[in-house]
């Protein structure tokens, strides 16, 4: 029994260790066909991070030999932008002034501006005849006289304002430039002695026929003469200028009153397209006998006592605001202005108020057309004198407390030197005693020149 119990368990024995080596091979096989491809796959996936791995480590040298590039350019580009600056400036400093319009005889130049026009307005105004009229005819003498020293002369033998012929003497100066050169700089000093503009505002620096865009100016059209000196000159993006004058209306030679009038204006200009101003002026005291009223025009009139009864010195003090926008085709302009009369009447408060302001657009068309037109008006509850557009015969005793002015205007530009334009425009307002200001309205053509 122990015998063949033996043998059994040999047996069993037997017969597990022929199954176990009859299927051990297929059970490794089962296990490496399953275990293999896991492996492969991350064999695989490791060899595709390192390639991706060393592309980005390409990448980055590339991307980093870029910049440098990049950076060696930008350097270069640099140093050719401040050696052309360089150049430029300095041909800039060397170059010849621009040839001024005109003929020259030797060293003295000689030029000339005008217009000629037709010009009608309604009953009421200046023109209700219908006019062809030599609107403006100027000319112009300039001259060097001693190094920085310099000659300008103006002859107006024709001027709106003017119903005559006769010759006026216009501007008439010496002009000794960059005196600030005496301490190394330029342009921040020069110095004007004669009959000059008095500085009052920018209107009155494109006044002239062949510079306005339109053929009438704003209603208050502030300009006058007077001689006596002026200081002026730029800083950085500001400029200025300073003059003290002769006031007087009644010959523009002499002051009837030891008090002069003293005008200033101070300039910004932040770039090429924006220009800031504020000017003002006291006009001094003026002889009510001996220079009757100012030289500075005001609304086509002459600033003038307006009580004589006991006054014996009358002044005006004005201050005024004027802002510009500019691009490559045209331009929007406005400013605005206060002023104030006073005198010395010692039985009565004369002094009186009045405001100002006017808005300014041109715009260039194609084929060297352009639109212009503005708006103005000048207000006084208690009345100035304002004449505008309408006649003298009609307004000229009048005391004014509102006047307004669109003027619309289409323009060609043959050239610089010659503009051919025509404008309507509409004018309105009321007098003191509350009536209406009518029939004024202007229409008008103008061919102004320059040579």
């Amino acid at each position: 029994m122990r015998i063949r119990k033996h043998m059994t368990m040999a047996l069993r024995c037997q017969k597990a260790v022929v199954w176990r080596g009859a299927y051990f091979p297929v059970i490794i096989s089962v296990i490496l066909f399953f275990a293999l491809p896991a492996h492969a796959e991350d064999t695989n996936e490791e060899a595709q991070i390192q390639a991706l791995q060393r592309q980005n480590a390409m990448l980055e040298q590339q991307v980093e030999r870029q910049n440098q590039a990049i950076d060696s350019l930008t350097q270069k580009v640099g140093e050719l932008e401040a050696t052309n600056a360089a150049e430029e400036n300095a041909a800039a400093e060397n170059a010849p002034p621009p040839a001024p319009t005109g003929y020259n005889l030797g060293n003295v130049n000689v030029s000339a501006e005008g217009g000629v026009a037709f010009f009608n307005t309604d009953r009421n105004g200046f023109s209700s005849d219908s006019d062809l009229r030599v609107d403006e005819a100027r000319l112009f003498v300039e001259a060097p006289i001693w190094k920085e020293v310099y000659f300008q002369g103006e002859s107006d033998l024709a001027t709106r304002e003017y119903p005559t012929l006769s010759v006026q003497l216009g501007e008439l100066y010496l002009d000794a430039q960059d005196l600030s050169e005496l301490w190394g700089q330029d342009a921040q000093l020069n110095l004007r002695a004669g009959r000059m503009y008095i500085p009052f505002g920018e209107e009155y620096l494109d006044r002239y026929a062949i510079d306005d865009p339109l053929i009438s100016h704003s209603v208050s059209d502030i300009w006058g003469y007077g001689p006596g000196v002026e200081l002026y000159g730029t800083l950085a993006k500001f400029d200025y200028v300073v003059a003290v004058q002769n006031n007087s209306g009644q010959n523009g030679v002499q002051d009837f009153d030891g008090d002069k009038a003293v005008t200033g204006r101070i300039g910004f200009d932040p770039d090429r397209h924006w220009r800031f101003s504020v000017s003002a002026m006291h006009t001094g005291n003026l002889n009510v006998q001996g220079d009757e009223y100012s030289s500075v025009w005001f609304g086509n009139e002459f600033l003038q006592p307006l009580v004589t009864m006991n006054a014996t010195l009358f002044h005006y003090e004005l201050v005024e605001g004027d802002i510009m926008a500019k691009w490559s085709g045209g331009h929007v302009g406005a400013f605005g202005g206060y002023g104030q009369y006073g005198d010395n009447d010692p039985t009565a408060n004369n002094g009186r108020d009045f405001f100002y302001y006017s808005v300014e657009g041109v715009q260039d068309l194609p084929q060297k057309f352009y639109l212009a037109a503005r708006f103005s008006e000048a207000l006084s509850d208690k009345g100035v004198p304002i004449l505008g557009l309408g006649s003298y015969g009609v307004y000229g005793d009048d005391l004014t407390t509102e006047l307004w002015r669109l003027s619309l205007g289409l323009g060609y530009r043959f050239s610089e030197n010659l503009l051919l334009k025509t404008e309507y425009s509409f004018e309105g307002g009321h007098d003191l005693g509350g009536g209406s200001r009518n029939q004024e309205n202007f229409f008008g053509t103008e061919a102004a020149f320059k040579f």
